[in-house]
């Protein structure tokens, strides 16, 4: 198994070194591939890895993103009224449509993101904006009249990218910052992975958070996650191939036996020890039809006529700084962790993924299932070796199977995907020996964007404490000819997104 590059290789930023030799490579005098034109089009050997791998890869993806055609309906629908999120004029989405538009949005994005950008990442709906839109947005406005404001979001960024104005601050952003993006978004998704399998968690007074329940691992499920934690760190130290999706299922029939066996069923206020998101059971029915119903139900100008210009063009404004940087974050780390990118962050194709990543925002709106964006979860899929856009193909047409296939896809736990994103956090890891800690000008903003991340949940907050503190500390110490001028713009720009609900109150008020 391919591990997590520590350092990409300057003569091909495009193969990790610490990928060993493939017996299918031509400089190792073996044998041609087998699909000659496949390896071509996605440049499988050229990248040092092969088809296996980029199946098992798109695959340990899937399923560690699998939980969101799960969890979008929960947070944006609901079986009726009083379940659902209900906007300002009484409207709500139904949670089995929800899902369905969900698996069919994220498999086509994450198919046509492959297929263009070939780049082994995958796409779905984004955490940070549907929360956003089921909490805030619908307060003010109709569901419809919410996701016409995705949609606009997306388009922006669509131009952004388009124009080129997103690469370009992209490249303005120094070296030590992106390290500190990709070490940033390890600590991250470990945290997430920590969260989600109730290994972590709230206290009621006291700390913030606490070891599982009352300070000790109370729950059957959580010593699940350990398990798994542990199986699949002892498969990859010994680099055995497919070491993560072979853990991955390992532990999920250690699941379904464990549940079959002793009934835990699912994680509620009267259940705390019970399993979070989804019970890992065979039920009967595994095939059910989709629901399509909501693609095309958005409405692009209504929520300006409704709350108005200003009040509108803020809430698009959040949504655009959160999609840009936290997409722009996050490719930044896979890319590292692939080993794709050079000594400066930049990977092949950027403008084109930066443009596909914009259009599934779009399509996201158009079907009602809120912004697309690439997800911090690919990390397991390229820790399993994922090294070009095939893989995501493969979890694109996972994800279209997933509308037609929820109850089964909904038998592998949370606390199983969670163990993978852990240990793929510890691979993430490496990329902090680029960030010199010595030179204090440099360790505090790489500090600050590190910490941020998993102490807020946002990998654009992180972002945005790394580029306003990297901007005012290097240019007190006296380095302000070296930052670069989109530097101080997009600093600028992150003081107004932290500053969004004061700045809204006076718009509103004046």
């Amino acid at each position: 198994m391919a591990l997590l590059p520590q350092t990409a290789d300057p003569r091909d930023p495009a193969r990790s070194p610490s990928t060993p030799p493939e017996s299918n490579t031509p400089e190792h005098g073996s044998p041609k591939v087998k699909f000659p034109g496949l390896d071509a089009f996605f440049k499988i050997t050229e990248r040092g890895s092969t088809l296996a791998r980029e199946m098992r890869g798109g695959i340990v993806t899937f399923f560690t993103m699998a939980y969101i055609v799960i969890l979008n309906p929960l947070i944006l629908g609901g079986f009726s009224a009083t379940s659902a999120p209900v906007d300002v004029a009484g409207g709500w989405l139904s949670a089995a449509q929800v899902g369905a538009v969900t698996g069919l949005t994220a498999g086509l994005m994450t198919i046509i993101f492959g297929l263009v950008a070939n780049l082994p990442f995958g796409l779905a709906a984004g955490l940070g904006i549907n929360s956003f839109l089921a909490v805030s947005v619908i307060h003010e406005v109709t569901w419809p009249e919410a996701m016409g404001l995705v949609v606009i979001n997306g388009i922006l960024i669509v131009l952004l990218g388009a124009t080129g104005a997103r690469t370009a601050i992209f490249r303005a952003v120094p070296r030590e910052l992106k390290a500190a993006i990709t070490v940033g978004i390890g600590l991250f998704i470990a945290f997430i992975g920590f969260v989600d399998s109730g290994f972590v968690r709230a206290t009621k007074g006291g700390p913030p958070v606490q070891l599982g329940e009352d300070g000790s691992i109370a729950s059957i499920p959580t010593l699940v996650f350990v398990i798994g934690l542990l199986t699949m760190g002892i498969l990859v130290a010994r680099k055995v191939q497919g070491g993560l999706l072979i853990g991955i299922a390992a532990t999920t029939v250690l699941a379904v036996v464990v549940e079959a066996a002793m009934g835990i069923g699912a994680s509620s206020a009267d259940n705390p020890g019970g399993w979070h998101l989804n019970t890992p059971v065979l039920s009967g029915q595994l095939v059910s039809v989709p629901d399509l119903g909501l693609v095309g139900q958005f409405d692009v100008f209504g929520a300006f006529g409704r709350v108005g210009g200003l009040a509108a063009t803020m809430l698009v404004f959040t949504l655009v700084f959160t999609n840009f940087f936290d997409a722009m974050g996050t490719m930044t780390g896979l890319a590292k962790s692939a080993g794709l990118a050079d000594k400066n962050g930049t990977f092949p194709r950027l403008k084109s993924a930066f443009v596909v990543e914009g259009l599934s925002a779009v399509v996201g709106g158009a079907t009602s299932g809120s912004s697309n964006t690439v997800y911090v979860d690919s990390a397991a899929g390229i820790g399993e070796g994922a090294r070009t856009g095939l893989a995501s193909v493969v979890t694109g047409v996972l994800f279209l199977g997933s509308m037609f296939f929820t109850p089964l896809t909904s038998v592998v736990p949370l606390e199983v995907a969670a163990a993978a994103l852990v240990v793929v956090g510890a691979m993430m890891m490496a990329q902090i020996r680029e960030i010199n800690f010595t030179k204090f000008s440099v360790a505090l903003p790489a500090f600050l964007t590190i910490v941020t991340m998993p102490l807020t949940y946002s990998i654009a907050n992180g972002i945005g404490a790394g580029f306003i503190s990297w901007a005012i500390i290097r240019a007190a110490s006296g380095k302000a000819k070296k930052i670069h001028p989109l530097m101080w713009v997009v600093a600028a720009g992150f003081v107004v997104y932290f500053a969004r609900g004061p700045i809204s109150l006076w718009l509103g008020g004046n």
